[in-house]
Parts: structure tokens; C-alpha cells; sequence
């Protein structure tokens, strides 16, 4: 099994970039698809953006184009870089893992849920 530890939250104004990381510990990583899945107040997690294993990734239609998300396996980290914030990107950001890309698209990764890391997007 492998834990993710997720850090780079911080307040930022409109327009604002941050970069998230999800760090990795354990003696399993490159195996894993990753996602990162945001929640803010009042509202159910939805998906971010997903890497695959073989590095394919996908994004939610509100952060195409802004959002990129990368893996270093190496250094066992996913990052989440975010460009052009907006308010409404404003919440707790998660990372979590499956075996299967499809379990992670769809929501539903194997892994625990951390402590996330708050991402304020405010004028």
C-alpha cells in the first residue's frame, strides 16, 4: 500500500497560480493512477484531474486548460499545478490512489482520504 500527503494549499488572489503536491510514502507508487479531488463547503468531492500510471491525465471541464496535473515517480510525488484561479476553485484539495484509472475518474479510488490541503481563492 502507499499513503499521500498533500501540501501547497494556501490563500490566493484571483488569477493567482499554487502548486499542489502529493508526496508519496510507502514501497509501491509508479502503479498507482492518481486523482486530485476538490470539496468545498456544502458541496460533495468531485474529481480535479487524473493521471493514469502510463502518465494519461484528464481534467474536470472547470479547470481545462488551467489545471495541469504531473507525476514524478522517481520522487514519488503527483503535482497539481493551478493557473488562473478563480473563486469558485476555492476549497479542500485531496489526493488519493487506485490500481484501476477508471476508479479514480470515476471517484471511487481504493485509498485512504488524508487531511487534504486548503486552497483559498479570494479578492
Amino acid at each position: 500500500q502507499v499513503q499521500l500527503v498533500e501540501s501547497g494549499g494556501g490563500l490566493v488572489q484571483p488569477g493567482g497560480s499554487l502548486k499542489l503536491s502529493c508526496a508519496a510514502s510507502g514501497s509501491i507508487f509508479s502503479i498507482y493512477a492518481v486523482g486530485w479531488y476538490r470539496q468545498a463547503p456544502g458541496k460533495q468531492r468531485e474529481l480535479v484531474a487524473g493521471i493514469s500510471s502510463g502518465g494519461s491525465t484528464d481534467y474536470a471541464d472547470s479547470v481545462k486548460g488551467r489545471f495541469t496535473i504531473s507525476r514524478d515517480n522517481a520522487k514519488k510525488t503527483v503535482y497539481l499545478q493551478m493557473n488562473n484561479l478563480k473563486f469558485e476553485d476555492t476549497a479542500v484539495y485531496y489526493c488519493n490512489r487506485d490500481g484501476f484509472y477508471a476508479r479514480v475518474l470515476a471517484g471511487k479510488p481504493g485509498g485512504s482520504w488524508g487531511q487534504g490541503t486548503q486552497v483559498t481563492v479570494s479578492s
